[in-house]
């Protein structure tokens, strides 16, 4: 029963969105209907800069990151009672309820899943999308290497087939919600972070 309740609270609270809190309350343009048209952080950051992307960063994290550690240090469960508790705060930030079930991408919300699991797989993701994003200038395309990583972290660090199956799942829906990215990568029209740190347009 209470990882039952504990799932209904992840999805909940994932499914509130701070790319949308924090553009309405910073005076900017909605994100679902500017930029990029997605509710996510690298949208934020084209339609309103650095600290309102760092505030939607920050808060996807933490929508991912804060079930899973109160499933874990207050009502004790185990990482393959926790993999599921993260899965629905991940599906709440991507398939929100408030908002006709039309959310972001997934991919802040997974870190706060991913470092609340455990650390060394969730610093691993960050340290992939860094080294990538440095290397290729491309936020999608860092952000899906680390993705598809994820699982492989995951099965060396824990050995634990249940977390495995729930990260493997959270990968193919970041996959998913990636489509529109991944054409434009096989058709080399997606932007550049220096770009998307300066424009508005998709």
């Amino acid at each position: 029963m209470t990882l039952a309740i504990l799932i209904v609270f992840a999805y909940l609270l994932g499914s509130i969105s701070t790319a949308i809190i924090t553009a309405k309350a910073m005076g900017l343009p909605d994100p679902r209907t500017a930029g990029s048209n997605n509710p996510g952080a690298t949208n934020v950051l084209r339609i309103g800069g650095k600290k309102a992307a760092a505030i939607t960063l920050l808060g996807d994290a933490l929508k991912g990151l804060i079930p899973v550690l109160i499933g874990r240090y207050v009502f004790k469960l185990d990482d393959s009672q926790l993999i599921w508790v993260g899965l629905a705060a991940f599906i709440g930030h991507l398939y929100p309820l408030y908002y006709g079930f039309k959310g972001g991408k997934g991919v802040a919300t997974a870190i706060g899943v991913f470092l609340g699991l455990n650390l060394w797989a969730g610093l691993a993701f960050i340290a992939t999308w860094l080294i990538m994003a440095k290397g290729f200038k491309i936020s999608s395309l860092a952000a899906l290497i680390a993705t598809a990583l994820s699982p492989l972290y995951f099965w060396l660090l824990t050995h634990n087939i249940s977390v495995v199956i729930g990260i493997s799942l959270m990968a193919i829906l970041i996959f998913v919600r990636h489509k529109s990215n991944i054409q434009n990568l096989l058709s080399g029209q997606e932007d550049k972070i220096k770009t998307q740190a300066k424009s508005s347009q998709d």
